[in-house]
């Protein structure tokens, strides 16, 4: 390996396992030609890229709306229910989130005093709140993520069915690989 390699060469060979599993401990490539295992990096490569992508514009829409992950995600989740006709609690974005309760309510605080959100009596039941995004905020973040998530969408559309089962096949092969390592070693668990 050049000793003076870029920093951006360094990570792109870290996905290779012939580098950095030489002895195969953790990649078993047996059966795999060295064409096979290159196109292979190049998947991970592209995953990577496409991981990085995410993260800029996910970066991007919370620099633009000024609030932070958990707050864009409760308000995507906020929207997506008023999009459904489906009143939210306080409890049910607690869920959605896996926050505490105390932690809701914060957050609640910050995007009320943001103008991001608002507290209504709950129609149906008299104990709890509705919770619902201001129209202001709504429009703000159809325009950001409403319009990357539109983008991504037309990518999946333009393939054919059998690519994207492939697709959904190898990301739900992926997801799958969390619950397995946490199973297998513990890491996990909390």
């Amino acid at each position: 390996m050049k000793k003076d390699a870029t920093p951006a060469e360094i990570a792109d060979r870290m996905l290779d396992p012939r580098i950095v599993d030489a002895s195969e401990e953790l990649v078993h490539r047996t059966g795999m030609s060295d064409d096979d295992v290159a196109h292979t990096v190049e998947v991970m490569r592209a995953l990577r890229r496409w991981h990085q992508a995410s993260e800029r514009m996910s970066e991007a829409s919370n620099r633009y709306m000024r609030l932070n992950s958990t707050d864009m995600r409760a308000l995507r989740f906020l929207i997506a229910a008023h999009n459904q006709g489906a009143v939210v609690t306080p409890g049910q974005l607690s869920e959605h989130l896996a926050i505490s309760t105390a932690a809701t309510t914060k957050m609640l605080d910050r995007l009320e005093a943001g103008h991001h959100v608002l507290r209504a009596p709950h129609p149906t039941d008299r104990r709890s709140l509705a919770i619902t995004v201001t129209e202001h905020t709504r429009r703000d973040a159809r325009e950001t993520v409403g319009r990357q998530h539109a983008r991504r969408f037309d990518v999946a559309a333009a393939l054919v069915p059998e690519e994207r089962d492939v697709v959904i096949r190898f990301l739900d092969g992926l997801s799958a690989t969390e619950v397995l390592e946490d199973a297998e070693d513990g890491l996990g668990a909390g």
